[in-house]
């Protein structure tokens, strides 16, 4: 304790209010209490029950799995609305919990999903309070994972998983303080498990992570070598153990063993101990739970077993679980008069997880990730990489807005939150963005009215973060002029812009470095004048093009612009510029739709020919290193199973992918083009079918080739489910590998047919071979790398040698029988005869070597695309408005990602820097990068930091985790390295450092 101090009073010398506990100094609404490692553990130690050398000892762990959504809403599972879908209500589970907890103190309880703890805490009263505080600080109820849900690990982006444990977390620290701190990651639910989602866990602090779900190849492995514990090591470029995470897979998915579920949802008898009753069954109970403990002491390392005592929303009637559980431990136990070795406990999985750490043991270290997961030899998980495609999107769309809005709330300062526009937050999009993560949530694998309430949250988180941002932007600008928002411009819709002769465009950047991007408006006049923030004319890089065919008819009436306005714009970073547009009375007309394919659309970056017979891409070439690959990309559909096949009654849904066959159904071998060719804007649009079309895209600035594809409603008159794809055909010879990335940061090595860890059986050719692609995927050779980056979570694969193959869309006719109810077949009162999705995928062509540096930013840009204002007329004559504004004195350098900026509390923020790329995968970006602090921000003074750990709910320098040993793979620890100054802070490759910044405004 003295050493701490010591350290604090040292650094506090080196320069003004820069300790770890400035904050509780200031009056913060934080709750970070110090205290050594050495007193959390003891605090644990206390917590948990004794366990007995030399025995068997079981772990049994009362829970509750409570889906943030589901065949229920959200608000429907807290209040036990709906009861005829789904018997389940949260606050009557965590009532009835509580009570029975207090009826003994030898119970214990974990609890998950902070959305749910959240509101049911500012339902109590202060009594209520005061007496789960104590539970809390005593052990008997404990958090565990934390985060406002339990997040999907396929589908999900590493911002907003990083967000929503951030959420949650602060919640259970400014409540609870130490004592309800989850000391371990809980994900018995998700369908497969990232290696990215482990590497957070691990910077997150976390000791442990436990799931429940495992390929059935894989279980029987693990279960044969004893290996169903083991050592992940979560990452290629940081240095063990900062991404070493213990990992447990529980031996019942999340159940209890069968037969003893006394839940009222379940069957299984009680424990009758009247020994005068004609069912008394203390015996065969006793005599069934030493079977099943001595089974599953088999399949384990130690003598110490973890059982999970619950399921889904169980425990609302808490007294039937507890009373037979009292009874199952009193009897258990008592055999040890009688010789017995079998001990039975209350306990948890923190202090499950203590004892495996005592065993002083190595464990089997794994590298690669748990994806795909089937639970059977034809039942793969791989369907709901790409279910729901359109909720996908939007979600990966409010995340943008999210971060923008959490931007220009902390740059416009306090009149952001309370201004001209009225009272906004950031909050109600920031809960409706955690839940969202939930793993039946941005997954796909929700009923559809379920799915629904999901875009209902977002939609109305954005509608509060509009205040924020016109605030901002008002306070930032000088003008009050009200903004509009054109949330439909990629099906060219926007009143605004139909409608005025004459508008402002402000065009906000979230990234710390400049952008230029093109800007696509809906307009009715046939010439326009562009004026930049400068007043300067922007003469060759506009340009008015008809709107598609395949845009009216996806966007029916929500719009009636005839043209599009296009034109590149700049803005720096985190910051605006402001361009000003008014229609021409005699200019130039339209660009005009020229029949047929053009031989080649080119820049001076990239050049892709046509064939000229099907109408079809033919060639890709990167002007800049002179290299061309052949490249033909189509779209196909493979057959979806109906479950009538004497293989195997497995039917196509929302979570599983099961064709017919390996061989898809092409939608056309040619395609009817039409081409526009502008000095800032080349098109190609190619027509499919009455339900597929694309647009092959090239400004005059990019250096990758854009696919806008539009696919729906696809038919199903024919009976016949479909899983619609995109297939890439190249000349790169890759051998069957190919890449996909973890959540969009690091990349993983795939190769058909085979799994890095055992021996694998393919039964499902194409299914099998799916993986989860969050931003990027590629192939390459010795030459040549062709990488795709998508703007959403989507599934794929590289089936033929050569080629990748990507999932757009999802219309199936059968239900999974995985406990959804109903099949993925979505439609809406836009598209009620079957959906239309509309996406773009970005081509990027290198030599290996220089790739990272294409697709990297290439990502960011598509996660964290510019915001785009309106305001209708020019700017009042002599006004003196602030058109341009960046919240950066400078721009980060180019491996540096600014990945959150966010208010922490009046006078501090949360700030996350981001080395963006993987060791060795740029020869110019893979280095060490620092960063000033104090250099950081044009409108901030940064006055004090503390530096936290990546969920920002502990201080790094106390964040302290339990060592694990690897079998093999150990390697001697690095010194790390150190930052030049308390201001000057240093990234290595693939590392996010988090900073609590105390902040005063420049004058």
């Amino acid at each position: 304790m003295q050493q701490k101090k010591r350290k604090k009073e040292k650094r506090r010398d080196k320069h003004e209010e820069t300790t770890n506990d400035f904050l509780a100094d200031n009056n913060t609404d934080v709750n970070f209490e110090s205290y050594p490692a050495a007193t959390l553990r003891d605090g644990l130690r206390k917590s948990c029950h004794p366990t007995v050398p030399h025995m068997l000892n079981v772990h049994l762990v009362p829970h509750t799995h409570d889906d943030v959504g589901w065949l229920k809403t959200v608000d429907q599972y807290y209040y036990g609305g709906r009861n005829n879908i789904q018997h389940a209500g949260v606050q009557y589970i965590l009532d009835s919990v509580v009570e029975q907890l207090l009826q003994n103190p030898e119970r214990r309880f974990i609890y998950v999903e902070t959305a749910f703890f959240y509101r049911w805490w500012r339902n109590q009263r202060p009594s209520m309070q005061t007496t789960v505080r104590q539970l809390v600080d005593q052990g008997r109820l404990e958090f565990v994972n934390g985060g406002w849900c339990m997040s999907d690990e396929a589908t999900t982006h590493y911002s907003a998983v990083i967000d929503q444990m951030t959420l949650g977390l602060r919640f259970l620290n400014d409540t609870f303080g130490r004592c309800g701190r989850p000391r371990v990651a809980w994900h018995i639910d998700p369908f497969g498990h990232a290696r990215e989602h482990a590497s957070m866990f691990a910077q997150m602090g976390y000791d442990g992570f436990f799931f429940g779900r495992l390929d059935y190849q894989d279980r029987s492995h693990r279960m044969a070598k004893r290996n169903q514990e083991l050592l992940w090591r979560a990452s290629e470029s940081l240095e063990p153990p900062h991404a070493d995470l213990f990992t447990g897979i529980l031996p019942n998915g999340y159940n209890p063993p069968d037969g003893f579920c006394w839940d009222q949802s379940c069957d299984d008898p009680p424990i009758m101990d009247d020994p005068d009753l004609e069912d008394y069954n203390v015996d065969d109970v006793v005599r069934r739970f030493k079977m099943i403990a001595n089974a599953q002491a088999k399949v384990y390392k130690t003598q110490h077993l973890i059982m999970t005592m619950g399921s889904d929303f169980q425990y609302e009637n808490a007294n039937l679980w507890y009373k037979n559980l009292d009874k199952l431990i009193r009897y258990v136990n008592a055999q040890q008069a009688n010789g017995s070795r079998l001990n039975v406990l209350y306990s948890t999985p923190s202090c499950y997880l203590q004892e495996l750490h005592r065993a002083n043991l190595t464990w089997a270290l794994k590298t690669d990730d748990f994806f795909p997961y089937a639970d059977n030899a034809h039942n793969f998980w791989t369907g709901y990489f790409s279910s729901r495609p359109a909720l996908k999107r939007y979600e990966r769309v409010s995340n943008g807005r999210l971060q923008t809005c959490n931007q220009l709330e902390v740059l416009g300062g306090p009149s952001s939150r309370k201004g001209p526009f009225g009272a906004g937050d950031s909050e109600t999009l920031r809960k409706a963005m955690g839940v969202a993560q939930h793993h039946d949530a941005v997954s796909g694998t929700e009923k559809q009215h379920v799915a629904n309430d999901y875009a209902r949250m977002l939609a109305k988180g954005w509608q509060r973060c509009q205040v924020v941002v016109s605030n901002s932007l008002a306070a930032l600008s000088g003008s009050s002029a009200g903004r509009v928002y054109c949330d439909n411009l990629n099906i060219s819709a926007c009143p605004l812009t139909e409608a005025s002769k004459e508008f402002s465009v402000n065009v906000y950047n979230p990234l710390a470095r400049p952008v230029v991007w093109p800007v696509r408006l809906p307009v009715n006049g046939s010439a326009y004048g562009v004026r930049d923030a400068g007043g300067a004319p922007l003469a060759c890089q506009v340009s008015v093009v008809p709107v598609s065919e395949a845009t009216r008819q996806v966007r029916k009436d929500r719009g009636h612009a005839v043209n599009e306005l296009v034109f590149l714009v700049q803005a720096p970073p985190l910051g605006y510029s402001t361009y000003s547009v008014s229609r021409l009375q005699n200019g130039p007309p339209p660009a005009s739709a020229t029949p047929g394919p053009p031989a080649a659309i080119q820049n001076q970056f990239v050049r892709a020919t046509f064939d000229p017979a099907t109408g079809l891409l033919a060639s890709l070439t990167n002007l800049e290193t002179q290299q061309t690959i052949n490249l033909t990309q189509n779209f196909y559909w493979y057959n979806a199973s109906d479950g009538n096949s004497s293989v195997s009654d497995q039917p196509s849904g929302a979570y599983i992918f099961r064709p017919n066959s390996s061989t898809p159904f092409t939608i056309s071998s040619s395609a009817k083009t039409q081409s526009i060719q502008t000095p800032e804007l080349q098109e190609v649009r190619q027509r499919f079918g009455p339900w597929v079309s694309q647009v092959v895209r090239l400004h005059s600035n990019s250096k990758a080739l854009e696919l806008e594809w539009t696919v729906g409603p696809v038919p199903i008159e024919d009976s016949l489910g479909k899983e619609v794809f995109t297939r890439l055909d190249s000349s790169i010879r890759s051998s069957g590998i190919f890449y996909t990335d973890s959540n969009g940061r690091e990349v993983l090595r795939r190769k058909k047919d085979f799994r890095p860890t055992w021996d694998l059986k393919q039964t499902e050719p194409i299914a099998g071979n799916y993986f989860p692609i969050n931003s990027r995927a590629f192939i390459k050779d010795d030459k040549d790398q062709l990488t795709v980056v998508t703007d959403r979570s989507q599934g794929g694969s590289s089936i033929q040698d050569g080629s990748l193959e990507i999932m757009l869309h999802r219309r199936l006719l059968y239900d999974d029988v995985r406990g959804v109810g109903e099949p993925l077949n979505e439609t809406s009162g836009v598209f009620p005869q079957g959906l239309v999705v509309r996406g773009r995928l970005l081509l990027s062509l290198a030599p290996p070597p220089l790739a990272a540096d294409a697709h990297r930013p290439l990502a960011q840009e598509n996660v964290l695309p510019p915001l785009l204002t309106f305001t209708k007329g020019g700017p009042p004559p002599g006004a003196l408005l602030e058109v341009c504004f960046s919240g950066l004195q400078a721009a980060l350098p180019p491996a540096v990602h600014l990945l959150s900026l966010s208010r922490w509390d009046d006078d501090s923020l949360l700030l996350r820097l981001e080395h963006q790329y993987q060791t060795q995968e740029s020869k110019q970006h893979s280095g060490p990068v620092t960063v000033h602090l104090q250099k950081l921000f044009s409108t901030l003074e940064v006055v004090g930091v503390s530096e936290m750990n990546l969920s920002a709910n502990q201080w790094l320098d106390e964040m302290k985790r339990l060592d694990w040993r690897p079998t093999t793979g150990g390697r001697p620890l690095k010194k790390p390295l150190g930052d030049p100054s308390v201001w000057e802070v240093t990234l290595t490759p693939m590392q996010i450092r988090t900073f609590v910044l105390r902040v005063a405004r420049r004058r």
